[in-house]
């Protein structure tokens, strides 16, 4: 695992015992999906999956950090080489510096008046340099998640679904997934709760541990905006305590799931 939010994660395993989280790569993600991978002690970035033009994958929601009510959509270009059946990790920037400039200017437009701007203009700045050594949006999209992290704190790794081996069936996958990286527990969200077969953790003695945030405060549309709204409004450490709080909650109840 490599911890440079730029660099393409090797194929070395995390040693075992820790918990996982899988999702997609997306572009400055909501505060819940934020919450979930600050919580994990590794992320599995799902970039092997079919490109969704309708997730997250490629856009972000902003919200201005004083009138959270006043929202926009950010999103980068993208285009896809095999049409509809194109995965996330060949999805390619359709215009690259037409995208670098959208990506550092409708954040400014947005955030500089926040007394936490400075924070955030560091991400974009690195962020954007990206753009020169990379055409692909999952790498751009994955990078703005991992740069938020670092800002947070977080000491986590990352890997990628593109580079480990896993069987088809959407449980299946996310359990092999899990398995292989040696996790205990998998932080499964409100989205995968819906379909997710936990019988295919079980059998591989990993435990499925629901992740839900608190629901009032900084965390009321916390699936509906981008982190970057509360992370303007609150700053990093503020922030980074509110996450640990609710990371807290959840290896408790990792644990306990695990000494049944």
């Amino acid at each position: 695992m490599t911890a440079s939010p730029v660099a393409s994660s090797g194929p070395d395993l995390p040693p075992p015992g820790g918990l996982c989280a899988i999702h997609q790569p997306n572009l400055f993600p909501r505060l819940s999906t934020l919450a979930k991978l600050f919580a994990a002690d590794y992320w599995i970035v799902l970039d092997d999956v079919q490109f969704s033009r309708r997730d997250y994958q490629h856009r972000a929601r902003l919200a201005a950090w004083d009138q959270p009510l006043r929202r926009q959509w950010l999103t980068i270009p993208t285009h896809l080489p095999s049409g509809r059946a194109t995965t996330i990790c060949d999805a390619v920037v359709a215009d690259p510096l037409r995208s670098r400039r959208r990506l550092e200017q409708m954040p400014r437009q947005h955030y500089r008046s926040s007394p936490h701007w400075s924070a955030l203009g560091q991400v974009l700045e690195r962020l954007g340099d990206l753009f020169a050594t990379t055409d692909r949006t999952a790498e751009i999209a994955e990078a703005s998640t991992r740069l938020m992290l670092d800002l947070l704190g977080w000491r986590g790794g990352v890997l990628r679904s593109s580079s480990l081996a896993a069987g088809p069936g959407r449980s299946q996958r996310l359990a092999d997934l899990a398995e292989i990286t040696g996790a205990r527990g998998y932080l499964c969200g409100t989205g995968g709760s819906t379909y997710l077969d936990t019988g295919c953790f079980a059998a591989r003695h990993i435990a499925v541990v629901p992740f839900r945030t608190p629901s009032i405060g900084s965390w009321e549309a916390a699936r509906e905006i981008s982190a970057v709204c509360p992370l303007m409004r609150l700053g990093p450490r503020t922030l980074a305590a509110e996450m640990s709080s609710v990371a807290v909650a959840h290896r408790r109840s990792e644990l306990s799931q695990n000494s049944i």
